[in-house]
């Protein structure tokens, strides 16, 4: 619960980020979306302010900082208190399980996944947004992480370490894709999404539910 103190004082820096880098958004937004169909029973973890939730359609989310969730709610979210190791939610309820830059800040992530794991039917998708560890911007955050009020906490996670932990959860048919491939000060148009990864420094993992 340490790494929500950021945001709960700095959340109009964190509204801020999202309006100073509307392209940066718009592309990782995108990519997010390629997997979310929002005509199924979805749930974001780490909600936030709603900056993902509302504009793909997802009315519902867990999220521990009050005053996003003051936020989400203006936007007409049903952001519930909780966090990620110990969610308040129903076993087998949730046809996609959504978390975007959640992952490096939750205190532990492989609980973290085994929870989502929990409250999805057999065959649901869980749905990871993260900034890869090993590209551009991953080592500039990683390198810079005493100068961010956000960062200076996170973990940040590869890739392929995101792919062995959902196999290593019972999560099976991974795919990526991956969108940034310039840095954000130079990114001028919406960028497009490719799958795979290693190109692109904001990644999307989907895996499925097994048995």
């Amino acid at each position: 619960m340490a790494k929500i103190k950021s945001f709960e004082k700095y959340y109009q820096d964190y509204e801020n980020w999202f309006n100073k880098y509307p392209l940066v958004y718009q592309s990782e937004l995108k990519a997010v979306g390629y997997f979310i169909d929002s005509s199924k029973k979805v749930v974001e973890i780490g909600i936030g302010s709603g900056r993902f939730a509302e504009p793909l359609g997802i009315k519902e989310g867990v999220e521990p900082s009050y005053e996003m969730r003051k936020i989400a709610h203006k936007r007409g979210l049903n952001a519930e208190f909780g966090v990620a190791e110990q969610l308040p939610l129903e076993d087998n309820a949730y046809d996609q399980a959504l978390m975007v830059t959640t992952i490096c800040f939750v205190d532990d992530p492989e609980t973290s996944l085994e929870e989502m794991r929990r409250i999805l039917k057999t065959g649901g998708e869980v749905i990871i947004g993260f900034v890869d560890r090993e590209s551009p911007l991953g080592q500039r955050y990683q390198d810079h992480r005493d100068e961010s009020r956000f960062y200076s906490e996170a973990q940040f996670f590869s890739a392929d370490e995101i792919g062995d932990m959902l196999v290593h959860h019972g999560f099976s048919e991974i795919k990526f894709v991956q969108t940034l491939f310039s840095p954000l000060d130079e990114i001028y148009s919406v960028h497009g999404v490719k799958e795979g990864y290693g190109e692109g420094s904001f990644v999307v993992a989907r895996g499925v539910k097994e048995e």
